[in-house]
C-alpha cells in the first residue's frame, strides 16, 4: 500500500515525493459516485462536493495536475509569501500515527509569490476550483501589506483567497486576530479587493483561517468584525498549540501545530460557537480531524457549509475523499435529508431554534 510506503520515509521526504508525482499527474483517478446531494455553491463558488483539500499540502502549486484526480470539490494552495522563505530549521513535521495526528512547525516554507504565479498561470483553469491561502513574511515590517501584495498578484489567477492570520508558528503572526488589528488587516484586503474587481470585472470571496485557541472574546470579535467588514467566510480552525492529555505518541512533545484526529472535537465546538454568533449569516467552512463521512457530517450539522482536510489524507491515502463523499451520502439518506445544505447547523437549529443558514 502507497501509504504504508511513504510512512518509512522522514514525513517532509514522504511529502516531497507525493508532490512531485502529484505534479506530473500520477496521481490514479479515485472512483466514485455522482453526488447530486452534495454539490453547492458557496459564497458564489459552484462546487461538485463540499470536501476541500487544505492549505499546507500543495504550497507552491506545484500538485494540481494530480491532485485534481482525488476527486476533491476544491483544492486550496499556499501559505504563500510575497519573497520565497525557507521556513524553520528541521526536521519540522512528526507524524503521531497512535493519535492520527501530524505536529508540524514549518513556518510558512514556499517558493513565493513568482513562482506560485508561474505555475498558476500555465495550469489553473484545468483544476475547478482553486483557492490562495496568503500570508506574511517572517522579517516583514508591514505584514499587512504582504497580504495586499498576495492578493494584487495572485487575483487572476485563483477564484478565492484564505487570509491566514492564525498559523503558530510565525512569531506575531496571531496577534492579527485581535479586534482592531484584524479590522484594519480587512478593511484594507476588501478595498483593494473592490479595486481589482472593477478592473477586472470578478469579486473574488476572501476567507480568514481562525486558530482553534482563541477566548470567548476573541470569537465573539472575530464574529463582529467579519460580519461588520463583509467577508465571505471563516476557515474554522487551523492547528492548535494545545496538547490535550490523552496524546499517546511520543511526538507528542515537539512544539508546533496539531493537527488530525486530536482536533476534531475543538473544531467542531469552535464551528457550533461561530454559528450562532453569526445567526448563520456567515459560511463557515469546517477543519479539522476530518477522516470518515460521519466526522464530515457533525462539522456540517454543527454550521460548516464546507470542509477541508490535510491530515486525514496522509493516514487514508486518496480512496479516503471518495469514501468520505459515499459515506456522508449515505448520512444523509439516513436522516431523510435531501441535500446536505438541509443538514447545515442541524445540530445548533435543533439546540438554539436559530434560522437556517443562507449560501451565497
Amino acid at each position: 500500500m502507497l501509504t504504508t510506503w511513504l510512512h518509512r520515509f522522514d514525513p517532509e521526504r514522504a511529502h516531497g515525493l507525493v508532490v512531485r508525482g502529484m505534479g506530473l499527474g500520477l496521481a490514479l483517478r479515485q472512483a466514485g459516485d455522482h453526488w447530486p446531494k452534495l454539490t453547492s455553491t458557496l459564497a458564489g463558488l459552484k462546487l461538485p462536493n463540499p470536501l476541500g483539500l487544505s492549505a499546507g499540502f500543495d504550497k507552491n502549486a506545484e500538485a494540481l495536475p494530480g491532485l485534481r484526480k482525488l476527486g476533491f470539490g476544491w483544492i486550496e494552495i499556499g501559505t504563500v509569501t510575497p519573497k520565497p522563505q525557507t521556513g524553520n530549521p528541521k526536521p519540522r513535521i512528526f507524524r503521531l500515527a497512535q493519535d492520527r495526528a501530524i505536529i508540524n512547525r514549518l513556518g510558512f516554507n514556499n517558493k513565493g509569490l513568482e513562482a506560485a504565479t508561474r505555475r498558476l498561470a500555465r495550469q489553473v483553469h484545468q483544476c475547478g476550483v482553486v483557492g490562495a491561502n496568503i500570508g506574511a513574511n517572517r522579517d516583514s515590517p508591514d505584514p499587512a501589506s504582504d497580504y495586499v501584495t498576495c492578493l494584487n498578484g495572485l487575483y487572476p489567477y485563483v477564484q478565492y483567497f484564505t487570509i491566514n492570520v492564525s498559523s503558530p508558528n510565525t512569531p506575531g503572526l496571531r496577534d492579527l486576530q485581535g479586534k482592531e488589528r484584524l479590522s484594519r488587516l480587512l478593511e484594507t484586503l476588501m478595498t483593494r479587493r473592490g479595486d481589482l474587481a472593477r478592473s477586472g470585472g470578478e469579486t473574488k470571496p476572501l476567507f480568514l483561517k481562525i486558530a482553534p485557541d482563541l477566548t470567548a472574546e476573541d470569537e465573539a470579535d472575530i464574529a463582529d468584525v467579519a460580519l461588520a467588514q463583509g467577508l465571505d467566510g471563516l476557515i474554522i480552525a487551523n492547528t492548535t498549540v494545545d496538547r490535550p492529555s490523552d496524546l499517546v505518541s511520543s511526538s507528542k512533545v515537539e512544539s508546533g501545530g496539531l493537527s488530525g484526529r486530536p482536533i476534531f472535537a475543538r473544531s467542531t465546538a469552535q464551528i457550533a460557537r461561530f454559528y450562532g454568533l453569526t445567526g448563520g449569516r456567515l459560511p463557515l467552512v469546517g477543519v479539522g480531524g476530518i477522516d470518515s463521512g460521519e466526522s464530515a457530517y457533525a462539522k456540517i450539522k454543527a454550521g460548516a457549509s464546507a470542509l477541508q482536510l490535510y491530515t486525514g489524507l496522509v493516514y487514508g491515502g486518496p480512496s479516503l475523499i471518495p469514501t468520505i463523499l459515499n459515506e456522508l451520502n449515505s448520512c444523509l439518506e439516513r436522516d431523510g435529508y435531501q441535500h446536505f445544505i438541509e443538514a447545515v447547523g442541524a445540530g445548533e437549529k435543533g439546540a438554539n431554534a436559530t434560522e437556517s443558514p443562507e449560501l451565497t
